[in-house]
């Protein structure tokens, strides 16, 4: 059971990006995928989560109207969509894996390594 984020990188102020979180092991089908940041220096804080049913659930404000998540089942993956990055975005982004949608880390069964995300001119 494993789940693999990935796409992160170094992008430009006002550029975009797009990670994967994709699971072995398991169907996402029938869970929530969260996806948490951590800036250096910072705790681990939920960004955005979406639900087995699609539902999206936002945790931070500064992200809404940037920052998309969606689902391919058939790929096993989710997908967070960041447009306009910003500096204050560099983090490294993971994704967890559960039932339900939680902004609280300890909620989460099966979690991703974490992908580097730099936002720099």
């Amino acid at each position: 059971v494993q789940l693999q984020a990935s796409g992160g990188g170094l992008v430009q102020p006002g550029g975009s990006l797009r990670l994967s979180c994709t699971a072995s092991g398991f169907t996402l089908d029938y869970y929530a995928i969260g996806w948490f940041r951590q800036a250096p220096g910072k705790g681990r804080v939920g960004v955005l989560c979406i639900s087995s049913t699609d539902g999206n659930t936002y945790y931070l404000d500064s992200v809404k109207g940037r920052f998309t998540i969606s689902r391919d089942n058939a790929k096993n993956t989710v997908y967070l969509q960041m447009n306009s990055l910003k500096p204050e975005d560099t983090a490294v982004y993971y994704c967890a894996a559960d039932p339900s949608c939680w902004d609280r880390t300890w909620e989460y069964d099966y979690w991703g390594q974490g992908t580097l995300v730099t936002v720099s001119s």
